[in-house]
């Protein structure tokens, strides 16, 4: 286990290092900083003095490391249009958007593990019919119609929650349910596939002959080993709903890191775009590197592959 574990790390470290410095890459290749730190109007000797005093007239490799460097300790440099520390700028909305793919990570898991255990349960019923079409129909909805529906109906027909904001728990509820209906399809049917065949495996058939309860055949052994690919399919969901907040941010004005880079996106604001790239791509890194060590730890035989 401490060797994997070391192994799995070593991987994401790279792979975050690859990230940072593809986004750092093709963010200056998109745009020139100067251009964009000295507005349309700046005349040629205005641009030349800016890429002189902010170092963009240094080979790109060069300006990647020194931003690198200063990234890793926090200094993530300063908003081109909002003149503010980019730090500050994405503290203040991080808490925003770590809440509500929470709350739509969760939402999901309490939908769909349940209805995937009920529909293996009882394959080819009206229960299984249910949860399929449950799933099919999340998979044909477009996240922002459905976030729109859900404005129109329980905002401005039944006023029976707030539209907008983020000061209230009341503001998150169709935000969380717009975006965690989305990963619930893919929850569910990985759930339902993994306990018909689980259940149809012989040491299940051993425990029931052997006179254990059903809850414990179901719970203690079946849905044990049937959940392992959901928590790691957990993790890499949860990683987009963390990254794909942006449209649900934007609809429900939430004002999250996911709404700071639309604007960012639109301003051409290089500092701030780079800097949410990075904590996105940390943010899944992260969450599939722990969903990797929680599948080991639920079956050791991962660790010694």
């Amino acid at each position: 286990m401490p060797a994997y574990t070391l192994k799995r790390t070593f991987v994401a470290f790279l792979i975050l290092i690859v990230v940072s410095g593809l986004t750092f890459s093709l963010s200056h290749l998109s745009a020139d900083p100067a251009l964009t730190i000295g507005g349309e109007q700046a005349s040629e000797e205005d641009i030349q003095a800016i890429r002189k005093l902010y170092g963009f007239d240094r080979p790109v490799h060069v300006q990647y490391f020194d931003w690198l460097g200063r990234a890793l300790s926090g200094d993530f440099g300063e908003s081109y249009h909002y003149k503010q520390r980019v730090f500050d700028m994405v503290s203040e909305r991080i808490g925003r958007t770590m809440l509500l793919g929470t709350l739509a990570i969760l939402f999901a898991l309490v939908v769909s593990i349940p209805l995937g255990t009920l529909a293996a349960m009882w394959p080819n019923s009206i229960v299984d019919r249910v949860a399929l079409f449950i799933a099919v129909l999340g998979q044909a909805l477009p996240t922002f119609w459905f976030a729109l529906m859900m404005i129109i109906v329980f905002g401005v027909w039944w006023r029976w929650l707030p539209i907008s904001g983020h000061t209230q728990w009341a503001n998150y509820v169709m935000p969380t349910i717009a975006l965690g209906y989305y990963a619930t399809p893919a929850l569910m049917r990985l759930t339902r596939a993994g306990m018909i065949e689980v259940l149809a495996s012989d040491y299940i058939r051993t425990a029931r002959a052997k006179g254990l309860s059903p809850g414990s055949v179901l719970f203690k052994h079946a849905l044990r080993n049937a959940i392992i690919p959901v928590v790691a399919l957990a993790a890499v969901w949860f990683g987009f709903m963390l990254g794909g907040s942006i449209v649900i941010e934007t609809i429900f004005n939430l004002k999250g890191i996911g709404w700071l880079s639309y604007d960012a996106l639109l301003r051409s604001d290089l500092p701030v775009v780079q800097a949410i790239v990075l904590v996105f791509a940390s943010f899944y890194v992260v969450l599939t590197l722990l969903a990797d060590l929680l599948n080991a730890y639920l079956d050791p035989r991962i660790s010694v592959r």
